[in-house]
């Protein structure tokens, strides 16, 4: 009986320590759950900046990853192509150019989704065409990764600049690499250097061939192929030619397009064994004549059909 009686207040301490500890837990939880519904309040209510700090300060989730809590209504309606509460947004104050914390702004997510809509929506509203996130990202380059062709048209008519001197993504590369061909077909209407050569990305031909693309292969040989052949000095023999072409296979290197570089051969034994036809140099005359910056306006000149295929290598 005494041994039993001792026992008893170590038995009492040790069921105080586990009433304690779901106690803890239980509390915990309370605020958890209390934290959670207040967070979805801020949310409904449109206060995303509030709903942001409750999510980086108590469950631990850091603001600068860019949180579902950091978006606002803006950015979810461009980006679910929700047109109706897009202009509702925008009548109620709503600034158009919103940025999340990775500078992402409702533009971006428009374009992203390939929602034609909203873009021209945002826009239409003052919207940044050339804005960049913190990876400098532009809206160009979401349409050209998504590969909207729409949206590509239309940023391009709002101003948008398709290639920079620095070294922010390509969108010619992003859509020559994902072999979105009628987003390169745009771009090269619009007159962008098909040549632009990135240190660390090569060309978008050869961007295009790493990627086995086809299709953007050959818009990029018929946009360029002009301007190949008339920077060459069609001599006999041609040193500058050998060069030239040698400049072209080293951008085809890695042997994932072998086919491309045996092109490439043998164009460089033609052209060193044959000079070209008189029709050939009227076509490249008028070619250089009119400028690679104009050349997308050659389907509208007064002339013929035959011609005008024969000037764009069709």
């Amino acid at each position: 009986m005494t041994v039993i009686e001792e026992s008893r207040p170590f038995a009492q301490q040790l069921s105080n320590v586990y009433f304690t500890i779901l106690s803890l837990f239980c509390f915990k939880l309370f605020v958890k759950i209390s934290l959670a519904i207040l967070s979805h309040f801020y949310i409904v209510k449109g206060n995303r900046k509030e709903a942001a700090r409750i999510a980086a300060e108590f469950y631990g989730v850091p603001q600068g990853q860019g949180s579902w809590a950091d978006r606002s209504p803006l950015h979810e309606a461009a980006s679910q192509g929700r047109l109706l509460s897009l202009k509702t947004l925008l009548s109620q104050g709503y600034n158009v150019d919103t940025l999340t914390i990775d500078q992402v702004t409702p533009l971006h997510e428009a374009c992203l989704g390939d929602h034609v809509g909203c873009a021209r929506i945002l826009l239409e509203a003052g919207a940044n065409v050339n804005a960049t996130t913190i990876d400098g990202v532009t809206p160009l380059f979401n349409a050209c990764s998504r590969g909207s062709a729409a949206c590509a048209e239309l940023l391009l008519e709002y101003g948008a600049k398709a290639q920079w001197e620095s070294c922010l993504p390509s969108p010619t590369h992003e859509a020559a690499s994902r072999g979105h061909s009628e987003c390169l077909e745009v771009l090269i209407s619009w007159g962008i250097d098909v040549d632009q050569d990135l240190p660390h990305l090569g060309t978008p031909l050869y961007v295009a061939c790493v990627s086995q693309q086809i299709h953007c292969i050959r818009k990029l040989l018929y946009a360029g192929m002009g301007e190949l052949t008339s920077n060459i000095h069609f001599s006999f023999p041609s040193e500058n030619i050998s060069v030239k072409l040698h400049y072209r296979a080293r951008l085809l290197e890695n042997k994932v397009v072998a086919f491309s570089i045996c092109i490439i051969k043998h164009l460089s034994f033609l052209f060193a064994a044959t000079p070209p036809s008189l029709c050939q140099l009227c076509r490249l005359c008028i070619r250089n004549y009119i400028g690679r910056a104009r050349l997308h306006l050659v389907p509208q000149l007064q002339l013929p059909t035959i011609l005008k295929n024969f000037l764009q290598y069709r």
